[in-house]
């Protein structure tokens, strides 16, 4: 049997052939069209950024007539794109293209300026005469079984469209890629492996990089929570720091050492990030681990039947009308297992340590600052940009990964923020320096405001 043979086509040339029957997408076996917004909005962007797209393949009659084997999905967004008035969504990453636009100068001489151009709800029509010249002049490469029947092109199509496509989970862990090589590494560790209840179908679907990233989330950044997983994915890959995956990793080694087999069911696929979350606070209670474990075993024997919220509640029904991922379904179960927690270890009085929205911000900056609440409404969206704004304090004086930026950390930074426009005076060569010779905090942000006060102080 005679080797496969290429041929490449122009974007223009390849879709007027598939226009004019040429090429025909409608093989009885080809399944219907299935993209969505998203999958059609990327693979413009491709085209017009001249990025790479796979070879279509195509499986040739005797009579020359060809048929989409494997790119129909591709074939047919590209075809309404440009023939079929597709406006492309709002929703768009990546939306400014770049591009050579030509200009014609007073003596009538061609020069090309660089331009840009925001693609966001715009039609192929709608586009510049560049970026449409652009577009219909991609090379399409293809790949042509000759000699073939109606049996051999569904035997093709079968062949290569023989794949697992990525889930949503697996598709937003692409968009962690600032910190993909920790979660590969954390998913190494026996926590996963042998101390938790995921099946080995959910492990494979990525369930366990979706707890890691649940988690850091809902520890640091609670305030910000969001539903679904790219949106978490994409925060904290912006927002994120090396120093919470390494706190995650350091959590997760030593509940290895308390877990057994009778409690480790509770860290399954639907409430592990809640309880990894409750074990980052139990931390900060500086308690022998070994009373986690006993907590746990007396939550599943005992208290997961207790009422305890204000609602008189069990924890199993807390979400029974809302979502499992609710922010608010989230704060009442870490609420009612912190309480009991904290009722079962016998402390008074719960911490508020990692409480960080802004009214409690807004509340320790009054009390520890000594500051009048008018100044602090009129001056906290300046204290706010100070810190974390473009090229803030963050950004220039904490290296990537210091367990300063944490967000429990957050009210002690703004704190000190507002403390220097109350005395005039500036932080960044204290802070610069603070944070190289400072990789953690106290966890009472009381007790490290004071900290960084005196040290600024004798610094000055």
């Amino acid at each position: 049997m005679a080797r496969p043979r290429k041929q490449t086509y122009t974007m223009e040339m390849y879709l007027d052939k598939i226009r004019d029957g040429d090429i025909c997408n409608d093989a009885d076996v080809q399944r219907n069209f299935v993209w969505n917004n998203e999958q059609i909005n990327e693979l413009i962007v491709t085209v017009l950024t001249d990025d790479y797209i796979p070879p279509i393949i195509l499986g040739e009659e005797n009579n020359s007539q060809l048929h989409i084997a494997d790119g129909g999905c591709r074939s047919a967004a590209l075809s309404r794109f440009r023939y079929g008035n597709y406006k492309i969504t709002s929703a768009i990453e990546d939306s400014i293209i770049t591009y050579k636009k030509k200009v014609k100068t007073d003596n009538s001489k061609i020069i090309w300026e660089d331009a840009v151009f925001d693609i966001k709800n715009k039609t192929y029509e709608k586009l510049p005469d560049e970026l449409k010249k652009k577009f219909d002049e991609y090379q399409i490469e293809t790949v042509i079984h000759e000699n073939c029947d109606r049996y051999k092109i569904s035997k093709y199509i079968k062949r290569y469209n023989n794949h697992v496509s990525m889930n949503t989970n697996q598709k937003a862990f692409t968009y962690l890629y600032n910190f993909a090589g920790y979660v590969r590494q954390i998913l190494d560790s026996r926590f996963f492996l042998d101390y938790s209840s995921y099946t080995e179908t959910e492990k494979t679907k990525g369930m366990a990089e979706r707890i890691i990233v649940e988690t850091i989330m809902c520890t640091n950044y609670l305030d910000n929570w969001k539903k679904q997983t790219k949106e978490i994915c994409k925060f904290l890959n912006k927002n994120g720091t090396n120093g919470e995956f390494e706190r995650f990793a350091d959590n997760i080694h030593r509940l290895e050492n308390i877990i057994t087999d009778e409690t480790k069911d509770i860290f399954n696929s639907k409430d592990s990030f809640i309880f990894l979350t409750l074990f980052d606070r139990f931390t900060e209670l500086k308690v022998d681990d070994a009373r986690f474990a006993d907590f746990l075993k007396e939550f599943k024997n005992n208290l997961r039947l207790v009422k305890a919220n204000d609602k008189g509640l069990l924890f199993d029904q807390i979400d029974k009308d809302k979502g499992t991922k609710d922010k608010a379904v989230i704060i009442a179960k870490l609420d009612m297992l912190e309480g009991l927690m904290l009722e079962f270890l016998h402390y008074k009085d719960k911490p508020d340590n990692h409480a960080s929205s802004n009214d409690s911000v807004e509340l320790f900056i009054l009390e520890n600052v000594k500051i009048d609440k008018k100044t602090l409404q009129k001056d906290m969206d300046l204290y706010l940009d100070t810190l974390e704004g473009s090229y803030g304090l963050k950004e220039k004086c904490i290296r990537v990964g210091s367990r300063l930026l944490d967000e429990r950390n957050r009210p002690s930074l703004l704190a000190m923020v507002a403390y220097s426009y109350k005395t005039g005076q500036d932080l960044d060569d204290w802070l610069t320096e603070y944070a190289k010779n400072h990789k953690t905090y106290i966890a009472d942000q009381k007790k490290n405001y004071l900290h960084m006060l005196n040290d600024f102080k004798r610094y000055q």
